[in-house]
């Protein structure tokens, strides 16, 4: 069966021709590890959820060690390498500078996939306040990979942070344990309609969240919007992967 993604043409803020165009991805949503086992078992009758969870959950927990005692991951899926961040200072490894992340790029599986998917233009897209773009300033990665304490970068159309409704901000919300946090307004170093550096929040611990940009920016400097609109990306702290938008090197997002 063929795959199908969507996406809507919105204007290119990073180069001057107005007229110039990118492709902005038309999200079917997020797909958790409960979705996938239910696709498992429609695909495959015969398998029992519980073993599934469990081969699954040893999978996980293998590929993690792997790469954790410093070996390079090949699944067919994705390749894996670890990383390390921040300067090293005296020769030692000082874990609130310095962090390991996982750097991933697409394989055999997911290119075969890529070349049995279609692509549908929508058209205009009429709300064009969207994110193009995410940055950790302090190690340049861009596949939504964040270290506490330092500065994010956000780039996108419309996304500066205006507006009065108590909603309107930036909140991370933990996808392990639906815990919210919320950027204060003076971490924002950068506001503007298509760039936004901020320092994320010190007290994020590893793992997925789910980031929010909510605002009333409406692009005219003269109103606010009268409700707010929201936009959501995943991103992630520590040895975990989520997506990314522009990174030249085809990545898993």
């Amino acid at each position: 069966m063929g795959n199908k993604l969507q996406g809507w043409l919105a204007p290119n803020t990073l180069t001057e021709d107005p007229n110039d165009r990118i492709l902005v991805l038309n999200s079917a949503g997020t797909v958790d590890n409960e979705q996938l086992y239910k696709d498992m078992r429609e695909e495959d009758t015969g398998l029992r959820k519980e073993t599934i969870v469990h081969v699954v959950t040893l999978y996980e927990r293998m590929a993690a060690r792997a790469l954790m005692n410093g070996h390079n991951l090949n699944t067919g899926l994705f390749y894996a390498v670890p990383r390390f961040t921040g300067l090293i200072e005296d020769g030692q490894w000082n874990s609130q500078k310095n962090k390991i992340y996982v750097s991933f790029t697409q394989n055999r599986v997911l290119s075969e996939e890529i070349k049995n998917t279609k692509i549908e233009i929508l058209g205009e897209k009429g709300d064009p306040c969207y994110i193009s773009g995410v940055l950790d300033c302090s190690n340049n990665v861009k596949d939504g990979h964040i270290t506490p304490g330092r500065n994010f970068r956000i780039t996108g159309s419309r996304i500066r942070i205006e507006g009065t409704d108590e909603k309107v901000g930036i909140t991370f919300r933990s996808l392990q344990d639906d815990k919210e946090v919320k950027v204060p307004t003076d971490m924002f170093g950068t506001n503007k309609p298509s760039e936004l550096i901020f320092i994320a929040p010190a007290e994020l611990t590893d793992g997925e969240y789910e980031m929010t940009l909510t605002t009333q920016f409406s692009g005219n400097n003269q109103r606010s919007l009268k409700t707010t609109r929201s936009i959501s990306r995943l991103v992630y702290v520590g040895a975990v992967k989520g997506d990314d938008d522009d990174d030249d090197r085809p990545v898993i997002e």
